[in-house]
């Protein structure tokens, strides 16, 4: 049972979620259909903007994966994909990719966003790739603003080593809001195959802080959000649906934020840390977490299941204890996955969304794209776990 929460932030938090609810829509919550949404980390392209300053050899962060190295006897690195190096913004690969993800029961991809120096990063993964890909209505998508500061040396250490002053900062101010905005509703929403949630284009947004520092205060933040539903709605859908990223576990401070912004749902970006070396513990603890969370809300909180995590590439100073590989594999995360759809199958009340860590994230040793080690075993698990076959319980 969630926790009651006084009447003025519930009122606050459900009028706009109820407003999506009123309109019919194939991805409404009487469906009995499971969305599984992977993340796409869309790093491994050369980018117009920032490229040559950050991935100077001109392939984007493949340039730090393939620089990997062991920490220990048997560490897996650096990671091989099946399928090479493939360029995230080509719409031949997005093609494949497309047909992967969907012959294995993953039906959305959800873009990592960003918008630095008051223009786009790292946008052609689905300009260029996916929304030209000949079979992209296989396939829906959303987008997650990834809002968070970047530090020099976060992205490319071997360029800029001890170097941990602040690159860019994930806060925008009114008028570049005002721009994503526009951005955002023309460029996307309007996509006949952008995720939606009873009518309602589904826009996550990673660092609720961030959003909140654009503005100052909750209230000034509210107004944003307020004027990004007039958008939405000139734009001729019901409302928008605002999601958050449930960073760590709940606490009174920021639940009562995210009712007093009016945000619709939340979900996670992976199971999130502390990152302990056993993918069993990992698991046990974040299905913990997301008891709480379910308990905090009363808006839908939406299952992630996570595929590993292993940064290391990015930080030559991290040892074993810093990687999640006891007892990874892909029958484990078949297992909390098959949680993860249980959770929705005990939440009648809101679609069966499911988000996954993720598609591509080499950088950070989660991905369901095959590779050299484990082929296709993740996604293979996915089929199994959404069309059923997989039976943890015993025969039926």
């Amino acid at each position: 049972m969630k926790k009651l929460l006084n009447h003025f932030f519930l009122v606050v938090a459900v009028v706009s979620f109820f407003a999506c609810n009123e309109t019919e829509n194939t991805n409404s919550s009487d469906t009995k259909e499971y969305y599984v949404a992977a993340y796409i980390w869309p790093s491994c392209h050369h980018d117009a903007r920032f490229g040559d300053m950050l991935w100077p050899e001109g392939t984007g962060e493949w340039e730090i994966i393939k620089k990997g190295t062991p920490r220990y006897e048997g560490h897996y690195q650096p990671k091989v994909p099946l399928w090479g190096y493939e360029p995230d913004d080509d719409a031949q690969v997005m093609e494949r990719w497309i047909d992967a993800a969907t012959d294995h029961g993953v039906n959305v991809f959800i873009f990592d966003w960003y918008w630095f120096d008051e223009g786009p990063f790292l946008e052609s993964s689905l300009n260029n790739g996916f929304l030209k890909a000949r079979n992209r209505d296989k396939m829906q998508f959303y987008l997650m603003w990834a809002n968070h500061d970047v530090r020099r040396n976060y992205w490319n250490v071997h360029k800029f080593t001890d170097d941990a002053s602040i690159m860019w900062e994930g806060a925008v101010d009114q008028e570049n809001f005002r721009i994503i905005v526009e951005r955002v509703i023309k460029n996307y929403f309007s996509q006949p195959n952008y995720f939606k949630i009873d009518g309602c284009p589904v826009y996550s947004i990673f660092s609720m802080g961030n959003l909140i520092k654009s503005f100052g205060t909750v209230d000034e933040t509210r107004k944003a959000i307020d004027y990004f539903r007039e958008e939405t709605r000139k734009a001729g859908f019901p409302d928008l649906h605002l999601q958050m990223i449930g960073n760590g576990a709940p606490n009174d401070n920021l639940v009562g934020n995210m009712n007093a912004l009016g945000v619709n749902s939340v979900t996670k970006y992976n199971w999130g840390g502390p990152h302990p070396e056993d993918y069993i513990q990992w698991g046990v603890e974040s299905a913990e977490r997301r008891r709480k969370w379910d308990e905090a809300l009363s808006i839908p909180f939406f299952p992630n299941a996570s595929i590993g995590w292993d940064d290391s590439p990015r930080f030559p100073h991290k040892g074993k204890e810093h990687v999640v590989h006891y007892n990874k594999s892909p029958e484990g995360f078949a297992a909390f996955l098959q949680q993860a759809k249980d959770y929705c199958d005990e939440h009648p009340e809101q679609p069966r969304l499911i988000s996954v860590f993720s598609w591509n994230e080499w950088i950070e040793g989660g991905y369901l794209l095959p590779d050299v080690k484990y082929g296709f075993g993740h996604l293979e698990a996915v089929k199994r776990v959404i069309s059923g076959t997989y039976q943890p319980y015993g025969k039926k």
